[in-house]
């Protein structure tokens, strides 16, 4: 026989699984629109901006060299600049994905004028495993965890604007 404490027990974790998010990656959202990103690297933060009001900020991990802006392909840095979320892949290798609009003409520009490709494939995503990593790790995207990625991936949409600042 079930008690009635196990009952309310049980609704109430389910009441708090429910706030906290489902497993599911796709989540809704139906807050105020993102109008903005604004990716902070010595920090180590990103935030999710409707106007002038910060929605969400997230601890982040980079490339593996994330000081200066990306140059090149395979230089382990993160891209700094403005640039634009130019798409969305929910069967990515690292959990979720939003597109991000590196190599603009000047990074093209800037790495041809040293014989070299800029790269491209620069993303926010979550990770393989279900836990943060330790340290910045990624090729030159911006990681979160997954259960952010679930929440950042219902809530942006392509042609929102990034700016990410050193």
């Amino acid at each position: 026989m079930i008690s009635r404490r196990s009952l309310l027990g049980g609704a109430a974790a389910l009441a708090a699984g429910s706030l906290a998010g489902c497993s599911t990656k796709f989540r809704t959202y139906d807050g105020p629109p993102v109008t903005g990103i604004v990716v902070q690297k010595a920090p180590r933060r990103m935030y999710l901006l409707s106007g002038g009001t910060t929605l969400r900020a997230f601890d982040i991990r980079l490339g593996g060299d994330p000081l200066g802006p990306k140059r090149w392909e395979g230089d382990g840095k993160t891209p700094e600049g403005a640039y634009a979320i130019d798409r969305r892949n929910p069967n990515s290798s690292y959990y979720l994905s939003l597109g991000i609009s590196y190599p603009n003409p000047m990074d093209v520009a800037y790495a041809q004028s040293l014989g070299l490709r800029p790269g491209g494939d620069i993303f926010i995503h979550g990770t393989p495993r279900e836990k943060r990593r330790a340290g910045d790790w990624t090729a030159g995207c911006i990681a979160v965890t997954n259960r952010e990625m679930e929440d950042i991936y219902a809530m942006v949409g392509e042609g929102t604007p990034i700016f990410i600042d050193a």
